[in-house]
């Protein structure tokens, strides 16, 4: 039986990844996107090229808990169900102790922590009803936060508690499980090579990492471990080592 998937902030990057190899392993998708609609669209004509109606577009503000349940329905109406929630879409941008705002509190941990928790309450009838699974992108900053992004870091760090806490909460009918990036995609804002470099240097691996890195950890959570849960795993070429 085709199992269903949503994916949040699925237009672009790693979302757009998990998504193809998602999609290669058999699965229906839900793209969802905020602003990225065209990128979004071009990507669901590409999938229903492959295998045709198996993959939608949702438009929803993750900020908006009336549009996020909204995504919830909508994505459960279009295959009667889904099999897996993947938690990817996330705010970042720096912004140091003494200049945050309450804004950004609101939009940080808004859409990187308060979003993945309605969402999955949301999705728990179905959830449950398909056994299905949960996986959530987080960072390696959630462990150490990142110098200059505090609200970043907290808003990751809340979400690999709320990944061990679901799992507790929702076992033995949905398992939920984490995926910590390391150095995949560089930040869209301007970054220095010299800073690029300083990163590397603090990477085992000596290089960055790929989206379908990630993409693969995504799978492997939710094919080929049925007996997983509560579980993060660092994608990060030995980040962590250094820190």
């Amino acid at each position: 039986m085709v199992k269903n998937v949503l994916i949040t902030g699925a237009a672009r990057r790693i979302g757009a990844t998990c998504a193809r190899l998602l999609h290669a392993e058999g699965y229906n998708i839900c793209l969802h996107y905020r602003s990225s609609e065209r990128q979004a669209e071009f990507l669901c004509g590409e999938l229903n090229r492959q295998r045709a109606g198996s993959a939608i577009t949702i438009q929803a503000d993750l900020l908006e808990m009336q549009e996020v349940k909204r995504l919830a329905e909508t994505a459960e109406q279009a295959w009667q169900g889904i099999d897996v929630l993947v938690n990817n879409a996330s705010s970042f941008y720096s912004g140091a102790v003494d200049e945050a705002t309450e804004q950004d509190w609101e939009v940080l941990l808004g859409s990187n922590l308060k979003a993945p928790f309605f969402l999955a309450q949301a999705l728990l009838p179905s959830l449950r009803a398909k056994r299905g699974c949960i996986v959530n992108i987080i960072d390696i900053h959630a462990e150490r936060g990142l110098k200059s992004y505090p609200l970043y870091s907290i808003s990751k760090g809340g979400l690999a508690t709320l990944t061990r806490s679901l799992a507790k909460e929702l076992g033995p009918d949905v398992r939920v499980n984490g995926v910590a990036p390391g150095a995949i995609l560089w930040p869209e804002h301007e970054i220095t090579e010299q800073t690029k470099a300083d990163i590397l240097q603090r990477v085992a691996l000596q290089r960055c990492g790929d989206p379908l890195d990630i993409a693969r950890a995504v799978r492997f959570l939710i094919d080929e471990a049925d007996y997983i849960t509560g579980q993060i795993i660092a994608v990060d070429g030995g980040r962590t080592l250094f820190c």
